[in-house]
């Protein structure tokens, strides 16, 4: 359907030319929701994996082929068109396919229902963003081509957007320093704000009781506006009396009951 839409819409949009982009930021974003849905499906009803052999095949396999061949064939013969539209598809679900999986790539092992497996979603949210961003047309680090403000001014932005979106990639917060490279104030409230706990800024400029201080400063924190609320901790429960009898009363191994104890 998307194919059939005229021209005249995507100039009323503001997206001439952008057709391409997207197509593949559709297809990647639905992509990766069909995928994420059958993952969960097939863990919670057994479904088998695919398998070539006894080799358990991970889809981030067929996400590469498409990726590889797509952008070989757009080098090679450069199609225009419904060509390069089709191109773009392949694309968009190969880097889904790939993205799904971002995590196993980066640990090198099954991590994909462990808390390391989040990086993949955490990826794949830096992409769409990246896509929405570039399809709006958004200039990076918040300057256009057609300015009129003196270049030292764009220069001295440009070197500042840089350098908080460093600086908030560094402190663990890799979809805030995307954004900040398009909107700088988003750089500027994401630097000033604590990192996350073993990112490579914690692991550098915060000493070992920081760190250790750091999970405390946060539950201490008063919850946000419609967040979730503070967790209290639990109430301590009674110690249970001891039923053990005192020496004195125990009894006595002789047949007549009980006896005192006897003296050291």
């Amino acid at each position: 359907m998307l194919l059939a839409l005229d021209a005249i819409r995507f100039h009323r949009f503001g997206l001439a030319g952008r057709e391409p982009l997207l197509l593949m930021l559709a297809a990647s974003l639905l992509t990766f929701a069909l995928t994420r849905l059958y993952t969960r499906l097939a863990r919670r009803r057994n479904w088998g994996s695919g398998r070539v052999g006894e080799v358990h095949v991970h889809h981030m396999v067929l996400g590469n082929v498409l990726m590889l061949t797509s952008g070989m064939f757009v080098i090679a013969f450069q199609p225009r068109d419904i060509g390069l539209d089709v191109f773009a598809i392949a694309f968009g679900m190969g880097a889904a396919f790939v993205l799904d999986e971002w995590a196993l790539t980066v640990h090198l092992r099954d991590v994909y229902w462990t808390p390391e497996g989040r990086h993949s979603i955490e990826m794949s949210i830096i992409w769409a963003l990246l896509g929405l961003l570039l399809l709006t047309g958004i200039s990076p680090f918040g300057i256009h081509d057609q300015t009129e403000i003196p270049r030292i001014v764009g220069f001295a932005v440009v070197a500042l957007a840089i350098l908080l979106s460093i600086v908030t990639c560094l402190k663990g917060k890799l979809t805030l320093g995307l954004l900040s490279i398009f909107l700088p104030p988003v750089g500027l409230i994401a630097a000033v704000r604590l990192a996350r706990p073993g990112s490579i800024w914690a692991q550098r400029f915060y000493g070992a009781t920081a760190r250790a201080r750091r999970p405390a400063r946060r539950a201490a924190r008063p919850p946000a506006l419609g967040g979730r609320p503070a967790r209290l901790p639990p109430p301590r429960r009674p110690r249970a009396r001891s039923s053990r009898a005192h020496p004195s009363l125990r009894p006595s191994a002789t047949a007549g009951g009980w006896a005192p104890p006897s003296a050291p």
